[in-house]
């Protein structure tokens, strides 16, 4: 690792582009082949698209799934993929509404609840994506799945066009083009997603992100250290006399004193392990007898 860039990139991603695309510049920019991206936006969405470039793609499971959104929906019409880049179905009236009204309809999404994906999504049916199978014109029924709306606020509301501003923390999985749908249906006119913003996903904001034009500089944009991404996460570090052995994938035989006296370790936690002078030496997770299995060992022996 030392001789190749590891870090993480964090993307604005531009309307019109997918993902993939994106995953493909930062490969041309960094020389890299090993490059992933923690979470698909689809084309139409901008903003925060994390990318993991060379070892730190082995970290991405270990991240935050937690995402924050900005978007804005359009209630009166339906579409086939739930926002503006479907065909249109049905367009309704829009009722008068006020804000209390809208408060307690967003009120009945808000906390865990269970979400049918949008017809054109990413989600396996047989064996085949979602989406490919809409677009053959085929009308799919789609099992609900559990999802997380941590916070959902109304920012604005425009009457005159039926249109509300919505700020969204939700759980990885979570579909805001579903979200306004389903809004839409409560209040009794159709909803689609007009647009939508990330401001947030993996630990990562806005604030980090770099437009995808930097790409083209040369040297590229630097990348972020893989231990600021993991910053929430329990660490324990090496002794010098566990250095070794954590190499050679020895369990360590006691999980960080402090962490388990709190209670912030159980089962199955995900432990970032660093070494004596503080750098990274990989993941691991609490056995039932509170040692540290090695899951992840960066730089390992032989």
């Amino acid at each position: 690792m030392a001789d190749q860039p590891w870090g993480f990139l964090v993307l604005d991603k531009p309307a019109g582009l997918t993902s993939h695309a994106c995953v493909s510049r930062v490969r041309r920019a960094y020389g890299l082949r090993r490059v992933g991206h923690g979470g698909t936006l689809d084309p139409a969405v901008t903003g925060v698209l994390p990318i993991a470039v060379g070892s730190a793609t082995r970290l991405l499971p270990y991240l935050s799934g937690e995402k924050t959104y900005r978007g804005t929906v359009q209630l009166g019409l339906t579409t086939s993929s739930d926002d503006l880049q479907g065909e249109k179905l049905e367009r309704r009236p829009v009722p008068e509404l006020d804000i209390a009204t809208l408060n307690r309809v967003l009120d009945r999404f808000r906390g865990a609840i269970q979400q049918v994906p949008p017809q054109v999504s990413a989600v396996h049916v047989d064996g085949e994506r979602a989406y490919r199978r809409a677009r053959r014109g085929e009308t799919l029924e789609l099992a609900p799945r559990p999802v997380l709306i941590q916070r959902l606020e109304l920012l604005g509301w425009n009457p005159a066009d039926g249109r509300m501003e919505l700020e969204v923390a939700c759980s990885a999985g979570t579909y805001i083009r579903a979200l306004a749908r389903d809004l839409g249906a409560a209040l009794g006119c159709g909803g689609v997603l007009a647009s939508l913003r990330r401001t947030a996903a993996l630990g990562f904001s806005l604030e980090q992100a770099v437009p995808l034009e930097a790409l083209e500089q040369r040297p590229p944009p630097h990348l972020l250290e893989p231990l600021a991404a993991l910053g929430p996460l329990p660490r324990q570090q090496l002794s010098p006399s566990q250095l070794d052995g954590w190499r050679c994938g020895r369990r360590l035989s006691a999980a960080t004193p402090a962490a388990a006296a709190a209670g912030e370790l159980s089962e199955g936690q995900a432990v970032v392990v660093v070494t004596p002078d503080g750098n990274l030496a990989g993941m691991a997770r609490v056995t039932a007898d509170g040692q540290l299995q090695p899951k992840l060992v960066l730089e390992a022996a032989g």
